[in-house]
């Protein structure tokens, strides 16, 4: 059968491989569990987690367009998914739990309808696509990781109850500058005011925001003494038609990272949301079912069965994962981001594995030329990385050089 018209009593009720009987850790979102001990707590926080998957019957998108998303949806389930779980622990915090049948906090049924199948949800699949339009993408074109993240981070500007910042790092480089003018938007880095120059390794940041600026900015309290939540998606290729295998080591501890927000990638053409592994497997929530579009009640509270995946997780060996990906983490507080970096300069620093992608304090010269990727100088940051990725959106597999 094939996994598009899977239905959902098909996955409630037919027969799963059980979650392996091993010694080996098992790491779910930079949680550490026992297969042997703590399998009904394994099963307790997979089932936690947002599951998005095809859906059919839902308002035509854009008014004219399809109604299911099935067999072209799946890498935007997958993007919703990550920035689902992103607000899970924005709202709810990571050790939440989803209990059937029991209601939930209001914050809880918030984040479900931000993805409910309508035009008029920040999130929606209706919003996913229409918005991949301005990313070259038709409604009903099949999506790679690195578009998906560029669109979340243009819908997440309109979501004013979460205010996180979406960050898409660019060039397989994380530059810390960036992130903080992002994450800190108020304090002036263009030299006017006390912050001139604070930026990177050495500059002012939220901690020493009260004493810098005192009683003289009429900022709000909340944005004087915090930094806007940070979700960071970081586009990369790890290899060509395969995983290089010395990138493995190295992304199996980035789901140990308590900053985890998994990753998204797959196979060619199938994508998946991958939470964590256990020995040399990935574990992951597959999209590729299509279950009936859910109506919110006049409360707005949504019947979520469907959206919890409620049997054991599907595991596939780490070697058949795709080489594009796009790696996700949440940093609540600047002190959450300042751990993810030292973490990061660790695992550059470790054997056995090389790097994923690099952590620099500010923007490396080669970045700040458009020549490099001979691209003019009016081209946004997301041409720029559309064109570095290129192939890898139209089939994910091998990318042009």
């Amino acid at each position: 059968m094939d996994a598009a018209t899977l239905t959902y009593d098909t996955l409630r009720f037919g027969e799963f491989e059980d979650f392996p009987e091993t010694s080996e850790p098992v790491w779910i979102l930079g949680k550490q569990f026992s297969a042997l001990t703590e399998k009904d707590e394994i099963l307790s926080d997979i089932a936690s987690r947002l599951w998005f998957t095809y859906r059919k019957n839902f308002p035509p998108i854009g008014g004219t367009g399809p109604t299911s998303d099935t067999g072209w949806g799946c890498m935007l389930r997958c993007g919703q998914m990550i920035l689902g779980e992103a607000l899970v622990h924005r709202h709810l915090g990571r050790d939440w739990r989803w209990v059937s049948g029991q209601r939930q906090r209001e914050e809880y049924s918030s984040i479900l309808n931000a993805f409910i199948d309508k035009k008029d949800s920040y999130y929606s699949i209706h919003q996913i696509a229409q918005m991949g339009v301005g990313e070259g993408k038709s409604i009903g074109q099949w999506y790679g990781p690195n578009t998906v993240a560029q669109v979340l981070k243009k819908l997440a500007v309109f979501d004013s109850w979460s205010r996180m910042a979406v960050h898409v790092a660019m060039d397989n480089t994380v530059v810390i500058e960036e992130i903080k003018k992002l994450c800190m938007p108020w304090l002036d880095f263009d030299g006017a005011g006390c912050s001139e120059g604070a930026v990177g390794g050495a500059g002012v940041g939220a901690r020493e925001l009260n004493g810098c600026l005192g009683g003289a900015c009429a900022l709000a309290e909340e944005e004087m003494a915090l930094w806007r939540p940070l979700v960071l998606l970081i586009p990369l290729r790890l290899g060509l038609t395969d995983i290089n295998e010395a990138y493995i080591e190295t992304l199996k501890q980035c789901f140990m990272l308590p900053q985890s927000l998994g990753v998204i990638g797959g196979k060619p053409n199938s994508a998946h949301y991958f939470i964590g592994f256990v020995g040399e497997e990935l574990i992951y929530l597959d999209p590729h079912t299509t279950q009936p579009a859910v109506e919110p009640s006049e409360d707005s509270q949504v019947p979520d069965d469907s959206y919890h995946c409620q049997h054991p997780p599907c595991r596939m060996h780490i070697c058949e994962l795709d080489p594009s990906i796009a790696a996700g983490f949440f940093c609540r507080t600047e002190d959450d981001f300042d751990d993810w970096c030292a973490h990061i300069r660790k695992l550059s620093c470790c054997k056995g594995g090389l790097p994923m992608f690099e952590l620099v304090d500010s923007q490396p010269s080669h970045l700040v030329s458009a020549d490099v990727l001979n691209l003019t100088p009016d081209f946004s940051d997301s041409d720029r990385l559309e064109r570095f990725f290129d192939s890898e959106d139209e089939e994910f597999e091998i990318l042009s050089l």
